[in-house]
């Protein structure tokens, strides 16, 4: 009887092991959406992308929903913060502090599309993104330039991808060591643009990026400027390029 019950409590030890070991996520993001600019019609599919990724990929992705619970206590349970499609100051004086402690903490940011639209007089918050968004032409169909394959998830962006995009040009890098991994070719669409007083758009020339990474202030910044459609956050090619910069922002690992 005694043997009976030994084996029954290694029985159910064992399933309890296994238990956490399989509710144990890789990590946890928090997904930041806030607008106080343009609110973009893609954010709801992008939302559900990342949920997506994440239930694909094992790891937890948390909803924003009460700003005012941007905290050091709160954030410290994630490994990352994403910014989706994000616009305007979102974010006051002692949440932006939050947000620094977190990166110099070593963690990890990922923006999204409008991400680079969001916090321009916030210095610290520019550099962390790398560059900012100055304009844009209308939405067309461009080529695809891989500018570095070794960095993971740009399988499917080789031998000149067609990607349909609203293409940001951005304004200078506001730091040095941003890493290029994405760009597109500005002779296969007109990158030129006139918004009268916000200013004229030429283009960016021979080296024109919409994807890169860097280390930053203690921790890891990751943006991609692609997101505009909701019909790209279904394409299988930037969610896998999504989900290799948010796995890099949030563990280092490439």
């Amino acid at each position: 009887m005694n043997r009976i019950r030994i084996i029954l409590l290694l029985f159910v030890l064992q399933f309890f092991v296994a238990f956490s070991t399989m509710a144990q996520k890789q990590f946890k993001v928090l997904l930041v959406t806030t607008t106080k600019g343009w609110h973009h019609e893609s954010l709801h599919s992008g939302v559900l992308a990342v949920q997506q990724l994440g239930v694909r990929n094992f790891f937890d992705v948390v909803l924003l929903e009460d700003p005012n619970g941007f905290t050091d206590k709160f954030l410290q349970q994630f490994q990352a913060v994403i910014f989706l499609n994000t616009s305007g100051d979102i974010l006051d004086n002692n949440q932006q502090k939050v947000m620094e402690k977190f990166i110099q903490s070593g963690k990890g940011f990922v923006g999204i599309h409008s991400a680079s639209d969001t916090e321009y007089d916030w210095d610290w918050y520019t550099k962390l993104v790398g560059r900012m968004f100055h304009i844009h032409p209308a939405v067309q169909t461009a080529k695809m330039k891989v500018l570095d394959p070794k960095f993971p998830g740009l399988q499917d962006f080789t031998n000149d991808k067609l990607w349909t995009e609203e293409v940001y040009e951005f304004g200078p890098e506001k730091i040095s060591g941003l890493n290029y991994i994405l760009g597109v070719d500005e002779s296969t669409y007109n990158p030129k643009a006139d918004w009268g007083p916000r200013g004229k758009g030429e283009g960016m020339g021979k080296l024109h990026p919409l994807a890169w990474y860097h280390n930053y202030d203690g921790g890891r910044a990751f943006y991609t400027a692609l997101g505009h459609l909701p019909t790209n956050f279904h394409d299988p090619a930037f969610l896998n390029h999504l989900y290799a910069g948010i796995l890099w922002a949030a563990t280092g690992k490439k």
